[in-house]
């Protein structure tokens, strides 16, 4: 996965590399830009069991910041924004992997730098039996939820 360029990034920023699981290091570029959840839309995503992205609906390209064409075949930690502490995508792997639906709140990074939170279902795609990928909607979350999450996240590091 490629790093993030200074170019796309909109406002000041920090730099930070992050160790992504099984994609290795990333340059992340972000900032203090927080673009609000719509009313009324959900984000929708398929990926396979790699994690590798298969469909996105109109209100992720919107929200991420990102062409259709950049997001398909990409990693879903394209999003990763440094705040997520790890532990969130291990139980949501561990979670999902078991056939499992998940739930959780989550910040994600905007290809310009700022962000978005969001209350996120990933549901496993079962087929046969076996778990073949997976289909994640994320809704606009209450406030309230996301400022619990800004004071919780930080101790899981």
């Amino acid at each position: 996965m490629e790093d993030m360029k200074p170019e796309d990034i909109v406002g000041e920023y920090q730099e930070v590399t992050l160790e992504l699981y099984d994609w290795g290091p990333r340059k992340i570029l972000y900032s203090e830009i927080e673009s609000p959840y719509p009313d009324g839309r959900l984000i929708v995503s398929r990926t396979d069991t790699k994690g590798l992205i298969t469909h996105v609906n109109q209100s992720f390209i919107d929200m991420s910041g990102y062409a259709e064409e950049e997001l398909i075949g990409a990693p879903h930690s394209i999003l990763r924004h440094p705040d997520m502490p790890p532990a969130a995508f291990k139980d949501l792997w561990d979670t999902s992997g078991r056939g499992e639906k998940w739930q959780g709140y989550v910040k994600n990074l905007r290809k310009d730098g700022g962000y978005y939170w969001v209350k996120a279902t990933a549901i496993p795609n079962v087929r046969g039996g076996e778990v073949v990928g997976f289909t994640s909607v994320r809704r606009k979350p209450s406030r309230k939820k996301v400022e619990e999450c800004i004071a919780l996240y930080p101790t899981l590091f």
